[in-house]
């Protein structure tokens, strides 16, 4: 059974709604042949992700970067990950109160270091997340396990 990681940190009620979302698409029943593993950022390690088929990855952009949570999950999986999930098909959803271009740019360069695969465009909100954003969260869910299906 193909397994997708979704790693998150979630310290806003913005944040916990969008992975919330996320986690919901990712869960449909249509996709019941696809576990879903929901790890917080401070917790996951190189195991999670070397065991999963697929990663989420989600959290706060902070005074312009990613959010140290979200950035030691990354620096904790880097070295042991490089050479093992080349090609790993991920998707990322980050959140802001202004903007995200540092974040993204963050994000962007790590998992180009990671040499991992985009397979959905990137979700970002800024504020309150909206129906159409906790839609899109949603539906990041759905089509990055719905990838893992063939």
């Amino acid at each position: 059974m193909p397994r997708l990681l979704v790693v998150h940190h979630t310290p806003s009620p913005a944040l916990h709604s969008m992975f919330t979302s996320v986690v919901e698409g990712a869960s449909d029943p249509a996709l019941a042949d696809v576990e879903v593993v929901s790890r917080p950022a401070l917790t996951a390690g190189p195991v999670d992700v070397l065991e999963a088929d697929a990663v989420v990855v989600g959290g706060p952009v902070n005074l312009g970067y990613l959010a140290g949570a979200i950035k030691h999950f990354f620096d904790q999986i880097y070295y042991p990950c490089l050479d093992e999930t080349v090609g790993l098909p991920f998707a990322a959803y980050l959140h802001g109160n202004d903007d995200l271009t540092g974040g993204r740019i963050a994000l962007e360069r790590i998992t180009t270091g990671l040499r991992w695969r985009s397979v959905q465009p990137l979700v970002e909100v800024t504020g309150a997340p909206s129906n159409d954003d906790l839609a899109a969260c949603w539906e990041l869910g759905a089509a990055t396990a719905a990838g893992l299906l063939g």
